[in-house]
């Protein structure tokens, strides 16, 4: 028998008992769709935390001030316990830690940004120069601040893509004058989009000032301590070097707040490298998860191929015995049978893709997961589908080409 007569008789036998054949694929449907989409899934969370490591920097440290601004029983502590960086530590960091490339002290806090009869709610954030480099922002239009501003307290702003397009829509915006709060503001230039964040966030929805001008103008009524900050962001030169610059940076940041040895840190060191890490083996982990799930679903389809062609085997014993009579080999009947356990796993299987497919589309638009649909996917669940009727077709289609002619021709 050639590839197409074998082909005709699998189609024959799979039609004359149709309903058995759709609900044996059934299983390998199910199992493909979910490869289809839990691969999907587990590809793009990995894409975003491939974008929060580019977005974060994996050579990047940021030191927190502690305190958390309560004492205990919820006795509230001054300023000065909440706000125990200053720009001095900023500095020291710069001279004293060589394997540091950027330093960057900082202010945040919210605001309400106004111009003309448009207003937006956003967080505002004073910043030193470097932080233009740690944090990778570019200028989309007008220009950076200049030296004298960050010292000086200049009323200048830098808008972020969301604050700039909810204030001016479609008009330039460089020039103009906003007020943050009360006070009025001129526009030096806007910053390139950035898009959503690792952590959801809009990174776009921000303004940034001169760290001066956020302490003096944004918090000025707080009554900062001198040269306050809330975070230093550091830059380290070589990825290999972080976690010794920030034991060098722990150490150096103890000894200028004199804490004994024992006493617990007023600030906290995160390293973004271990934060990614955390994520990319927590992602590691459910995308094996969700393998596991997709690879019992194919299991459990086969073994149903493989139990529904026994009962075959069984059902055809005499028209085996006949085929074998005139003239049909061994080999003749084990491609027969595994041509039908091929064909049942391959329309399943193709079934299997186009609802794949659609479930990957809705779960990315409605369950708002982050998917990455492609053809190397697609490409994965067809062998996985040529598999599954191979290795799971191949005992029933052997049983039947061992059977003797003669005992299979005597069964009624």
């Amino acid at each position: 028998m050639n590839f197409l007569e074998v082909l005709r008789t699998a189609v024959f036998a799979l039609r004359g008992n149709w309903l058995r054949s759709a609900l044996t694929s059934l299983g390998v449907i199910i199992g493909i769709a979910a490869v289809i989409v839990m691969v999907s899934v587990g590809q793009g969370t990995q894409s975003e935390i491939d974008k929060l490591v580019s977005g974060l920097g994996s050579n990047r440290l940021d030191i927190s001030a502690g305190g958390g601004g309560r004492g205990t029983g919820g006795v509230r502590l001054s300023s000065s316990s909440f706000f125990t960086l200053t720009e001095d530590d900023a500095e020291a960091i710069r001279t004293e830690v060589p394997e540091v490339q950027y330093v960057a002290a900082s202010l945040r806090g919210g605001t309400q940004a106004v111009y003309a009869e448009n207003n937006w709610s956003t967080q505002w954030q004073g910043v030193q120069p470097d932080f233009f480099d740690i944090n990778g922002w570019t200028i989309a239009s007008g220009s950076n601040f200049e030296a004298r501003d960050y010292g000086s307290g200049a009323k200048s702003v830098i808008l972020g893509e969301t604050v700039r397009r909810e204030l001016f829509g479609d008009e330039d915006a460089i020039g103009q004058t906003i007020r943050l709060g009360r006070v009025p503001y001129t526009v030096l230039g806007t910053l390139n989009p950035k898009g959503q964040g690792g952590f959801g966030q809009d990174q776009d929805d921000v303004v940034l000032v001169p760290l001066e001008t956020g302490r003096r103008r944004m918090l000025g009524a707080m009554g900062l301590p001198n040269g306050a900050v809330m975070q230093i962001a550091v830059g380290v030169g070589r990825a290999e070097d972080v976690s010794y610059a920030q034991e060098q940076i722990e150490g150096l940041l103890r000894q200028r707040h004199k804490i004994q040895p024992g006493g617990d840190d007023d600030f906290s060191v995160r390293n973004i490298a271990e934060v990614v890490a955390t994520r990319t083996q927590t992602t590691r982990l459910m995308s094996l998860l969700l393998g596991a799930v997709a690879t019992i679903s194919l299991i459990v389809g086969g073994i149903g191929i493989m139990n529904i062609m026994l009962v075959s085997v069984t059902e055809r014993i005499r028209e085996i015995g006949l085929r074998m009579a005139v003239g049909a080999g061994p080999r003749d009947i084990q491609r027969q049978f595994l041509a039908e356990a091929m064909l049942i796993s391959l329309i399943g299987g193709a079934l299997g893709i186009a609802i794949g497919v659609v479930g990957t589309l809705l779960v990315g638009r409605i369950g708002a997961l982050p998917v990455a649909l492609n053809g190397q996917v697609i490409g994965l669940a067809a062998g996985f589908s040529i598999a599954t009727g191979l290795f799971f077709g191949y005992y029933p289609a052997r049983k039947a080409s061992q059977l003797d002619p003669i005992e299979a021709l005597r069964q009624q």
